[in-house]
């Protein structure tokens, strides 16, 4: 009897054990930080921008698209700049506020020449105050996508 009582014990150990095993050794990819969508992301002080990418037609001048969430308390001016090119642009952003450029609501930001081409990476820098900037590379995509036919400068 006390055979038996073991052996259920061991069978259901060794059940549990190797229902639940492959989660407790296996890398879980869902604890990774990545961008589900066409853009990138950066965090500049309490400033975290989201989607960012740049919509064109021949790579001169192109529509910023992105979203900006200010998780300070403080209002900001946030700054950006195009690392190769002349293109800059300013984006004031209240305390606790959140902004998506290129939907409905808000229109996107003209960077006027930027000069990447349509496929590209251009490297924008974001900065604000004394905060230190974040240089990222943005991808420039056209308006072959649907979603992004209303965006072309």
């Amino acid at each position: 009897m006390k055979a038996r009582l073991a052996a259920s014990a061991a069978l259901a150990l060794g059940i549990a054990i190797g229902g639940s095993g492959c989660a407790m050794i296996t890398y879980q990819a869902t604890t990774e930080k990545y961008d589900a969508s066409d853009g990138v992301s950066a965090d500049v002080g309490t400033l975290d921008i989201r989607n960012i990418l740049v919509v064109s037609e021949d790579g001169r001048d192109g529509n910023l698209v992105m979203t900006v969430v200010n998780t300070g308390e403080d209002d900001v001016t946030l700054e950006v700049q195009a690392v190769d090119g002349n293109a800059s642009a300013e984006l004031d952003i209240d305390a606790g506020e959140t902004i998506s450029l290129g939907t409905d609501q808000e229109d996107p930001l003209l960077l006027e020449g930027i000069d990447a081409e349509v496929g590209s990476l251009v490297p924008l820098y974001f900065q604000y105050d004394t905060e230190e900037g974040a240089e990222v590379k943005v991808p420039v995509l056209d308006g072959r996508l649907p979603e992004y036919q209303d965006l072309v400068p």
